[in-house]
């Protein structure tokens, strides 16, 4: 009856629903119940809507609080003491016996929104009983006071409350595992498990302008969101108002489903008119600038994009004139934001507003919105012609939760975004995951500014930085010590971080750089290194939810080719030759798989070691050799220079490796010492060595190897 009692008030006062009691019903005997802890709440939710009459496993310090105590009594307790190993062996029993427990693997109440450390004590459990073990999934209590959150989230006394519980899992590893190993892996399993749990459980099924609207209603309408080299703040109210305004003025000047072209820095109004275009019903495809007037034009025919937006003040900055007249040459409508500005009266703004603070009510897309495409963007062509990428808004927001499941970002982060929104990495994790979580989010439209970005960083007090190897040595090199003293976490991505510049951030900065890895193609995130999960040298674990294969490669010893599927991967390409259709991702396992194309290896903790891409390998004697590997040891004899390996085709040798330098001191024989002393073959060396000015990078800051091989063809002696 009081069970009854309590269930009823619950449900009153915080409309808790329950999902998913088909699996808890499905699943007899040993059963092992793990949950996230957001909240004092969450063993009661647990004891009123859970069936049956589940044991509890309890902190023991926790157990003896006074006003704990008296409600100890109305379930099965068995109190667990972190010093004392014997703890665990009355629930242990507990469950040999065929009953069910509940456990907090976690150990402790959320202190930062999402998982913290996972304990190996509940997975060894499951696996000593031989439990199932059933996740459950507690959403909504961290706004209730009894959470430990109050200081970061708008918390309200009585907010809806959701129950998942998902499929039961076995997660006792092999037979052969033994001893200690035994209970290591069986407690990264069920963390795995429970981060899964998290990402299952998340609303990814949803457009970005929805998740941008549930933001402000969890957030507030006028928290500050958004912010740019004008220093005019917008609050989620304000770029809502401003994206409405903007998709009035994209449906006046295109075609109901065209897309637009977008040529302009990363701004707010960037943003604004990315939202705006899908509002309008237009595809929003963010062109590269630094790509050349010739890039831009193959960017327009992949895409069939007739309509371009940009701005005459940052044509005129960046110098772009030319290729805007390029574009127009070639029949292509050219748009300034400038313009339509001033076509928007007083009125439209004060409607504009108007229907943004109403917009929860009207904005209603329908059931297959969040599978179609939101954005275009273009793969970075350092080694090829680019190709047009179309993601989704469920690939966008569930890489997003992937991220968010596996790294502590919370409200009172200030991310500060140098990366170039027509960059994946930029538009992902550095744009669309601050603002659809509440993080501050500052947008800074060059990553070249070496000397001001890291005074940047020091006055917005910024604790997240998204950057690329290239980028992080300049800030490293000109930053005072004292610039990054507010900054949490550092994330590299877009190409090798290099053991120099790892070093040098923490001898300088005291900041650990978590190394990643990804694609365009995958939204961008495969794996990342937290910091919970971090091996240097690796780019981490694989994000959840991330499915992956390897494949054999002829002349490989280890490793293999990788092939990935999951929510993230694109909806497919739209390639030159076939400009405007849409060619789904397949591999040689499957529809829906991606070949990424590069060679990589995996420890048995899952960590995952990038040997290189399979074009950066060259056949010399009938060796696949890593191009990669050559720039590495170069990296670590001149530091301070940027060096490039490439494979050139020979009329006698088949295939000729030449390193191309920008240090004018590099020395063969310096080389071939370096390369005995780290046990590589004197076969991998290459055999000439180029020096060049400057290096040409990407606008993403990579290395344009397509380039600098067209360089090196033309600077090389005949045959």
């Amino acid at each position: 009856m009081l069970k009854l009692v309590v269930r009823f008030l619950l449900k009153v006062l915080y409309r808790v629903e329950l999902h998913g009691l088909e699996h808890y019903r499905a699943v007899s005997g040993k059963v092992l119940i793990v949950a996230n802890h957001q909240s004092f709440l969450d063993p009661v939710l647990l004891w009123a809507f859970l069936p049956g009459d589940p044991g509890f496993a309890i902190d023991s310090r926790v157990a003896r609080l006074w006003w704990v105590r008296p409600f100890l009594r109305f379930a099965r307790v068995f109190p667990l003491d972190p010093r004392q190993s014997g703890s665990l062996k009355s629930l242990i029993r507990h469950l040999q016996a065929g009953r069910r427990a509940v456990i907090f693997p976690e150990g402790r109440i959320t202190v930062t929104g999402t998982l913290m450390k996972v304990y190996d004590g509940p997975g060894m459990v499951a696996d000593r009983s031989g439990a199932m073990v059933l996740p459950v999934r507690i959403d909504g209590a961290q706004f209730t006071p009894f959470s430990r959150l109050k200081a970061q989230l708008r918390w309200r006394w009585f907010p809806r409350i959701r129950l998942h519980v998902l499929p039961p899992r076995d997660i006792r590893p092999p037979a052969a595992v033994k001893g200690s190993e035994r209970r290591k892996l069986a407690g990264l399993r069920l963390a795995d498990l429970m981060a899964e749990m998290l990402l299952l459980t998340s609303p990814v099924g949803r457009t970005l302008f929805a998740a941008i609207l549930d933001a402000r209603h969890l957030h507030g309408s006028g928290k500050k969101i958004l912010e740019d080299g004008e220093r005019k703040p917008l609050s989620y109210s304000a770029l809502i108002a401003y994206s409405i305004v903007l998709s009035r003025q994209v449906r006046r000047h295109s075609g109901e489903g065209e897309t637009v072209g977008l040529l302009l820095p990363g701004a707010n109004v960037t943003v604004a008119l990315l939202l705006g275009c899908q509002l309008a019903g237009r595809l929003p495809a963010m062109l590269n600038y630094t790509a050349g007037s010739h890039g831009l034009l193959g960017a327009c025919s992949t895409g069939r994009i007739r309509t371009v937006v940009t701005s005459r003040r940052f044509v005129a900055m960046a110098q772009l004139e030319a290729h805007v007249e390029a574009l127009r040459g070639d029949g292509i409508r050219i748009h300034f934001v400038e313009d339509w500005k001033r076509e928007v009266g007083l009125v439209p703004r004060l409607w504009a507003m108007a229907a943004g603070l109403s917009a929860r009510a009207w904005y209603r897309p329908d059931e297959q919105a969040p599978r179609r495409p939101a954005v275009m963007l273009f793969t970075s062509g350092s080694e090829g012609a680019p190709k047009a990428v179309l993601l989704s808004h469920r690939n966008i927001l569930s890489n997003c939760a992937q991220l968010g499941v596996v790294v502590d970002f919370n409200v009172r982060d200030v991310i500060l975004n140098v990366l170039p929104l027509f960059h994946v990495f930029g538009l992902g994790p550095g744009l669309m995951l601050p603002l659809i979580s509440g993080m501050r989010t500052f947008l800074y439209p060059n990553p070249l500014h070496y000397k001001l970005i890291p005074e940047l960083a020091y006055e917005i007090n910024a604790t997240v930085l998204f950057g690329t190897n290239t980028f992080l040595a300049g800030y490293a090199r000109y930053a005072h010590p004292y610039d990054f003293y507010s900054v949490r976490y550092v994330f590299a991505g877009a190409e090798k971080l290099q053991e120099e510049v790892r070093r040098l951030w923490m001898e300088k900065f005291g900041i650990r750089i978590l190394e990643g890895y990804g694609a365009t193609e995958t939204s961008p995130v495969l794996a990342v290194n937290t910091p919970m999960f971090h091996r240097a040298g690796t780019v981490g674990r694989f994000l959840p939810g991330v499915r992956w294969r390897l494949e054999k490669v002829d002349g490989l010893a280890e490793g293999g080719r990788l092939h990935v599927k999951g929510e993230n991967i694109m909806l497919g390409y739209c390639l030159p030759d076939r400009p405007g259709t849409l060619v789904p991702p397949r591999s040689p396992l499957g529809e829906g798989w991606y070949d990424t194309g590069d060679v990589v290896r995996i420890n048995e903790e899952g960590f995952v070691t990038i040997v290189g891409r399979l074009k950066r390998f060259a056949k010399v004697g009938g060796e696949m050799v890593p191009l990669t590997a050559i720039e590495k040891l170069a990296f670590r004899l001149w530091p301070d220079h940027l060096h490039a390996v490439v494979s050139l085709s020979h009329a006698r040798k088949g295939e000729e490796i030449v390193l191309v330098s920008e240090c004018r001191q590099v020395a063969l024989d310096l080389l071939k010492q370096a390369a005995r002393e780290a046990g590589m073959p004197e076969l991998w060396l290459p055999r000439r060595v180029l020096a060049m000015e400057k290096l040409p990078l990407l606008g993403s800051g990579k290395v344009d190897y397509a380039r600098i091989e067209g360089w090196a063809v033309a600077h090389s002696p005949p045959p």
